[in-house]
């Protein structure tokens, strides 16, 4: 096989168990790597009793996985995954970093995890050589303080064994703040400080298993590829059209922290209470001026560079230290807020990241907090003495706080969005479900689509099989852009590499072709591979359990809020329409092969050696017709 290993580390923390897997090429032929082998992996252990898998129990698995293209395409991902602590589904969420290339270079295509340790643990990699070691030291620190203390003790070591090498660089390294060891439904899985996989809350899953770290030193070099010259002209093409895009290379999607209120009139403000705002102050400018420390702080081969390094220089908010931060936090945990002030976005982005929270999930559930507090429905006495009034970062920090260590009222907003409102409704009495901005209870990404001006489309979060992941959208035509539908960003997440450096799809698929010696085509892709993992995940999404089923009927919708009108802008009176959204629904229902109840097709699974998965989908069948 050319660009794998063929081979996985599987660490049973019950046993204390090492062994090797094997790979198929056959099966990675038909599922990638990544999501795509996740999936794989997932269904095939654990799909014949997947309603009765508590995603934080003993039975879940956690994946880490690289793919054909890691250490050849420009930038470099993993993709973490398992059952998700948020949609009872499968979700891959990839994060950027070298842990993926270390972990390739140790001779590895990916990791799988099972059991629970009995105490605090991390997993030490260096080569063939793994161990596992005790982490009641490290277990209770935040981000900042565990990258530090395990770097030293993995450097010292490697130092004392391996003299002649000199000073060696930091392992690669994915791990949980105090949120993930607290089983913080939305907390995510970390990297070098600032950059979370947070869709899916798979850093409860790792907190769950008592696992804080994962750290990898790879010292092997790359597996070969099939076509060497025309791989490396490839990376140079990529690396020239990244080198030419100025304006990412410069803002990455910091830029959007204005454009998307004042231009397309689609950036949560206020828990999504309007969508517009012309706040100059908030501009990529200031935070350019006022805070960047470094203007190009790239993750291993990223010619993007779209990563900046900010710090509050001065003020209450001194000190704090995070990435740009990304359009996403400055959303979420900004303009959703009511903060609109570059050093209140960074402060809030920086605690977000210490506590290993992700930044889009704790910031809808902060924002969905917010309004309840706003229309007097949580009150000082149930937020613990808090005033969680809109514009103030600290007491937005001091509420994640709560969240992160399950205090208080954070023991239920630590559910997540959708599970909260479900048990807050049940204490107050009241249907909240109309304030939780989530899909599938995943919260919505920072991408409106009442305006029609942004990039969603009115079915790309009711019928994603990732929730309300902005990433991984639903979308027509099937084969469309990258950013326009499941099945094109399937493509990236299996790859697995990062999207800001995908410029076509063809030189995507081309590139896949130069290193694997395969010749998958773009019919294939898309009639084929794609649609074999999206309709698995599908099935998943439907079987849920064991505390929440969705039904198509139902929960294939947007958020109620879509559906009222925009409040203020250009875009003033725009809103979704229910008869419209559930036209394009069915419209997406028959493209992608599922039936009038959302359910995959038989004929399709059949034609994708899905047996299993049909007959496993015939319980749900049941369910939704009886409901109908």
């Amino acid at each position: 096989m050319f660009g794998y290993n063929g081979k996985i580390l599987e660490v049973d923390l019950t046993r204390e168990k090492i062994e090797e897997i094997k790979l198929e090429e056959e099966v990675l032929k038909r599922f990638i790597g990544g999501r795509g082998l996740a999936v794989k992996i997932l269904w095939d252990r654990l799909g014949n009793k997947w309603e009765e898998i508590d995603p934080l129990g003993l039975e879940n698995i956690f994946l880490a996985l690289t793919g054909p293209l890691t250490g050849y395409y420009p930038g470099a991902r993993v993709c973490i995954s398992g059952k998700s602590p948020q949609s009872n589904g499968i979700v891959g969420s990839t994060i950027g970093g070298e842990f993926a290339l270390e972990l390739k270079c140790a001779g590895w295509d990916g990791i799988i995890v099972t059991g629970r340790a009995s105490s605090p643990v991390y997993i030490f990699i260096k080569d063939d050589n793994v161990e596992i070691r005790d982490s009641s030291h490290i277990w209770g620190l935040d981000g900042k303080k565990t990258v530090m203390k395990i770097n030293k003790e993995v450097r010292e070591e490697l130092s004392k064994l391996w003299p002649r090498v000199g000073l060696w660089r930091e392992p690669g390294l994915i791990y949980i703040g105090p949120a993930g060891e607290n089983k913080v439904r939305i907390s995510a899985v970390m990297s070098k400080w600032t950059h979370g996989a947070g869709y899916g809350g798979y850093g409860a899953v790792m907190g769950s298993k008592n696992l804080k770290a994962i750290a990898v030193k790879g010292t092997k070099p790359l597996p070969p590829v099939a076509d060497r010259n025309r791989v490396l002209e490839l990376m140079d093409k990529v690396a020239k059209l990244s080198y030419a895009n100025d304006e990412w290379r410069r803002w990455g999607t910091g830029y959007g922290g204005y454009s998307y209120g004042a231009d397309t009139s689609s950036e949560p403000i206020r828990n999504w209470q309007e969508e517009w705002h012309d706040n100059v102050e908030y501009g990529v400018d200031k935070f350019e001026r006022r805070l960047w420390v470094k203007r190009y702080w790239a993750d291993y081969g990223c010619p993007t560079s779209c990563l900046k390094i900010a710090v509050v220089k001065s003020g209450p908010f001194k000190g704090a230290i995070t990435d740009n931060p990304d359009y996403e936090l400055q959303a979420y945990l900004g303009t959703n807020l009511g903060v609109f002030t570059p050093e209140g976005n960074v402060y809030i982005s920086s605690a977000i990241d210490d506590l290993g929270l992700c930044g889009i999930q704790c910031g809808n559930v902060l924002g969905f907090a917010g309004e309840l507090y706003q229309r007097g429905i949580l009150t000082e006495k149930d937020l613990n003495g808090l005033k969680l009034e809109w514009g103030n970062p600290k007491v937005f920090v001091k509420l994640a706080e709560d969240i992160a260590r399950r205090k208080g009222i954070g023991n239920v907003l630590a559910e997540g969005t959708y599970r909260a409102a479900l048990i807050l409704g049940r204490i107050k009495n009241m249907n909240l479900l109309s304030y939780a901005i989530q899909s599938k209870g995943i919260a919505i990404g920072a991408h409106g689509v009442r305006s029609g001006l942004d990039y969603p489309q009115q079915v790309s979060y009711a019928c994603s099989v990732q929730g309300g992941d902005h990433t991984s959208i639903a979308g027509l035509p099937l084969d469309g852009p990258l950013w326009n539908t499941e099945l094109s960003m399937i493509a990236a997440d299996s790859g697995v590499v990062c999207a800001f450096n995908v410029w076509s799809l063809s030189l995507l698929f081309e590139f896949m072709n130069s290193v694997t010696g395969w010749n998958i085509s773009r019919n294939q892709w898309y009639e084929e591979i794609a649609l074999r993992i999206l309709q698995i995940q599908r099935a998943t999404l439907l079987l849920g359990g064991p505390d929440i089923y969705w039904s198509p009927i139902v929960d294939d919708d947007n958020p109620e809020r879509f559906y009222e009108p925009l409040p203020s802008g250009p875009s003033r009176g725009k809103s979704l329409n229910r008869e419209n959204t559930r036209k394009a629904v069915r419209e997406y229902y028959e493209a992608i092969g599922w039936d009038e109840y959302g359910i995959p097709k038989s004929e399709i699974l059949k034609k994708l050696d899905l047996e299993d998965v049909d007959k496993a989908l015939n319980k749900v069948r049941s369910r939704m017709k009886s409901i109908s």
